[in-house]
């Protein structure tokens, strides 16, 4: 079997012929995961992986229970 990506681009949207649907079964190929789209990182997530990063480095020795209080 060839890697997700690899059977990703070997779908052809725009074959009248067969379905995306179809294409999606013969490669064993879930459709949701076709069509699915990564949603990047918003700014106050990035600002707070920032800050527990900037955290953890000036406190290495903490634990995440300790982190968390």
């Amino acid at each position: 079997m060839k890697p997700l990506k690899e059977r990703k681009k070997m779908i052809d949207k725009a074959n009248e012929k067969i379905s995306i649907t179809r294409q999606c079964g013969l490669l064993e190929l879930n459709r949701s995961t076709f069509y699915y789209r990564p949603n990047g990182e918003t700014e106050l997530s990035l600002e707070l992986m920032r800050l527990m990063d900037e955290h953890y480095l000036e406190h290495p020795k903490k634990g995440a229970g300790q982190m968390y209080q």
